[in-house]
């Protein structure tokens, strides 16, 4: 768990990605037709498709702006959640948003075979779309 915030933090995509078993259960909190100003929303399945959701993440974004805090790691067994705040400025538009989030994530063997993602769509949406 630490791990993977500590890469995702550190923008190192590929290296995320290798935390990921080769099949996992993937979801996003956001309608299945996406939105059109949120490219890296979309269904991942390897793991070239995670560092590539990091990348556009990235890029789209001011890196060094990244406000993104943790509040809470709760652990059971195989599973944990992460609550926290995303704090992100838009890079093509300078629009900063805030979002709280909440991450549940399964392991096994040493790696992720679920990452499900809860977050203020429609916040987020509308920074990018500014």
């Amino acid at each position: 768990m630490e791990e993977l915030l500590r890469r995702i933090a550190e923008g190192d995509q590929d290296r995320t990605a290798e935390l990921f078993a080769e099949q996992f259960d993937w979801r996003l909190d956001w309608p299945a037709e996406g939105h059109p100003a949120v490219p890296w929303i979309r269904p991942r399945s390897s793991r070239a498709d995670v560092a590539d959701h990091f990348r556009s993440l990235n890029a789209h974004h001011v890196p060094e702006l990244n406000g993104t805090s943790v509040a809470r790691i709760l652990v059971d067994g195989a599973d944990a959640v992460v609550l926290g705040e995303i704090a992100q400025t838009v890079r093509r538009n300078g629009a900063a948003y805030t979002s709280p989030f909440a991450l549940h994530l399964s392991v096994e063997d040493g790696l992720i075979i679920r990452y499900h993602i809860y977050e203020d769509s429609l916040t987020v949406a509308r920074a990018l779309s500014a």
